[in-house]
């Protein structure tokens, strides 16, 4: 049955914001805002990154040349804005994720998620959608990654309940990641399950 479709996994927070768990392509979300998980440089040459470009467009690889000769490197508390190309979302953001082994890994993969969220708010952003960042070739041990990006996620929106952000969904590429994040979603809200 793998050939099937995965149904998503959901969750509402108190504020009345919506997390979203779903195996996809986030190149083809149709939200305000995707994130690419960005080197520092903006050079889109393979993953994430690489994918979004071949779909949207080298246009895409050109204003995130133009963003870093203006603003310098991408930082984990500094991403990028962009323009989406042919992709059906509107905007990019340019989040930089941090590579295994540099140190600091969690609270700076914790920054990339907040500081994605911040900007998507500050663009009016209502519907964001994010990728497993760094569980590729930066090589963040996945199940890890998803307890900091959902803890990351459930921290921002429980803490900012007037953010224009008001769904955050979390498109993992294969079954396989689909099915840690939602393992891990599972340990950290069980009560939420199908409604009664």
């Amino acid at each position: 049955m793998d050939g099937m479709t995965t149904p998503p996994v959901r969750h509402t927070f108190a504020g009345g914001a919506v997390l979203v768990l779903e195996q996809g392509d986030l190149t083809q979300a149709r939200v305000d805002a995707i994130v690419n998980a960005a080197g520092a440089h903006l050079a889109h040459g393979g993953g994430v990154a690489g994918a979004i470009v071949r779909q949207g467009g080298i246009e895409i690889q050109h204003e995130s040349d133009a963003w870093v000769r203006r603003h310098g490197p991408i930082a984990h508390d500094r991403p990028a804005l962009t323009g989406a190309g042919r992709l059906p979302c509107r905007k990019i953001i340019h989040a930089l994720g941090p590579i295994w082994g540099q140190g600091d890994e969690d609270a700076r993969l914790r920054t990339a998620f907040v500081s994605a969220l911040r900007l998507a708010h500050d663009n009016g952003f209502a519907r964001i959608a994010f990728p497993a960042i760094s569980t590729g070739v930066f090589g963040f041990p996945i199940e890890r990654a998803a307890e900091v990006s959902l803890r990351a996620i459930a921290d921002y929106v429980e803490a900012h309940p007037e953010s224009a952000v008001r769904e955050v969904q979390l498109i993992l590429l294969d079954r396989s990641s689909f099915d840690v994040f939602s393992r891990v979603h599972n340990r950290l809200w069980p009560a939420q399950g199908d409604p009664a």
